[in-house]
């Protein structure tokens, strides 16, 4: 089985779907892994370095794209909605697509791609079990995030973080406010505070705050009445408007006080809730900064822009929806990481076997034999569920030619 690494063609992207170190595990189980040249080079991963280990290095994509039967990227069509287009003309029935697709945001896309024949593993919804812990990508890069970000705010933040008292005089440490305490918020309350800063963070789910603590920060009371605050994966779900205007009026006043404002909540498939009001921002001190992680999906400040940096009455604000490849080496190697034992979850004798009574399969395969294959995603494109006799079908545990497997 020919497994192919493409250099991603997502503007700006440094990362790549899988590193040199991660070659000799798939080359013993059997699987030929063939890099495009100069895939790894924004990384830090040179061609050669994947030819040490075993992996063969072409030059022609399109040839590639012809004659793989697993091909990995960090960004599918749908994360990838321009660019994307071109590599998705050459997929074909018997080829699998492994990587990241926004599935829930970009469902046209998913079915696009079904449109080919090809299957496609959404990385993104992994299921959170505990067997599926090293294949979380969504973890993995909100961890970068969560620290790039509290970097992004150092260096434009005219105040330095941590407390100094010198012979010039004392230095105050900054404030900084984490809003949202899932993963890429708590990286970011524990970088703020290696730094030094004196950091507060506030989210939805009280069971956070024994987390935030940990870490050295301080848990924001807000006094709101709050009923199911998390789905069944752990993610935050969307509340209703009333409960958010009122967690916007409290929020001001921490807002406020703080220095840095790191925003982080988003739902997944939803536009991010508003937490930071434009009447927030302006409550802030000029010079203040806030990174709104949530931008790519409206944000959660008001007056952000994806990929832009604004001044709002003298407050810096950026939306960068792609922080994670400013650090693409350690990004791609924990990507790498995640979709290797992913993919070493599927192998049997060198072949993919995509047994779907494993719940780690059958969550992430979208698309497989011209048809969208989850139920979630039919439902956001208005498609009826799949027949009984189809479900049949593709409950089968399947090689990567897509031919039933007689093992």
């Amino acid at each position: 089985m020919k497994v192919a690494v493409l250099r991603e063609t997502f503007p700006g992207e440094k990362r790549v779907a899988l590193i040199p170190a991660s070659v000799p595990q798939l080359t013993k189980a059997g699987v030929q892994i063939v890099v495009q040249a100069g895939a790894g080079d924004a990384a830090g991963y040179p061609d050669a370095a994947y030819q040490q280990r075993g992996a063969e290095v072409v030059a022609d994509r399109q040839s590639l794209l012809s004659s793989a039967d697993v091909l990995l990227q960090v960004h599918c069509l749908g994360a990838n909605p321009e660019a994307g287009r071109q590599d998705v003309e050459r997929f074909r029935s018997g080829l699998s697509v492994i990587g990241m697709c926004d599935p829930l945001g970009a469902p046209q896309a998913i079915q696009q791609i079904a449109a080919t024949g090809a299957t496609l593993f959404a990385l993104e919804l992994i299921p959170r079990i505990t067997r599926a812990q090293s294949m979380d990508v969504l973890s993995s890069m909100a961890t970068v995030a969560g620290y790039r970000a509290v970097l992004l705010a150092a260096s434009e933040l005219p105040k330095m973080f941590p407390m100094m008292m010198t012979a010039a005089g004392t230095i105050t440490a900054a404030r900084v406010f984490v809003i949202g305490a899932g993963v890429a918020g708590l990286q970011a309350i524990a970088t703020a505070k290696r730094l030094g800063a004196i950091v507060h963070a506030y989210d939805v789910r009280p069971a956070c705050r024994e987390q935030v603590e940990s870490l050295g920060g301080k848990f924001v009371e807000l006094q709101l009445e709050t009923k199911q605050s998390e789905d069944q994966g752990g993610y935050a779900k969307q509340l209703g408007e009333d409960f958010y205007q009122k967690q916007r009026e409290l929020m001001a006043r921490v807002v406020a006080e703080s220095d840095v404002v790191i925003t982080t909540a988003a739902i997944p498939g939803k536009p991010s809730p508003l937490l930071v009001t434009r009447a927030a921002v302006e409550g802030m001190a000029p010079g203040s900064v806030i990174v709104d992680l949530a931008a790519e999906r409206g944000g959660n400040c008001e007056p952000s822009q994806p990929n832009q940096r604004v001044v709002h009455q003298g407050v810096v604000i950026h939306g960068p929806t792609n922080l994670v490849s400013e650090a693409p080496f350690h990004a791609s190697q924990m990507y790498s990481n995640n979709i290797t034992r992913f993919l070493l979850n599927m192998v049997k004798n060198g072949q993919l076997a995509m047994n779907l009574e494993d719940e780690i399969i059958r969550e992430t395969r979208v698309a497989h034999g011209g048809e969208v294959a989850h139920p979630k995603i039919r439902e956001l494109l208005g498609l009826p569920a799949l027949t009984p006799a189809a479900e049949a079908d593709s409950g089968q545990t399947e090689s990567s030619g897509g031919a039933p497997s007689t093992s």
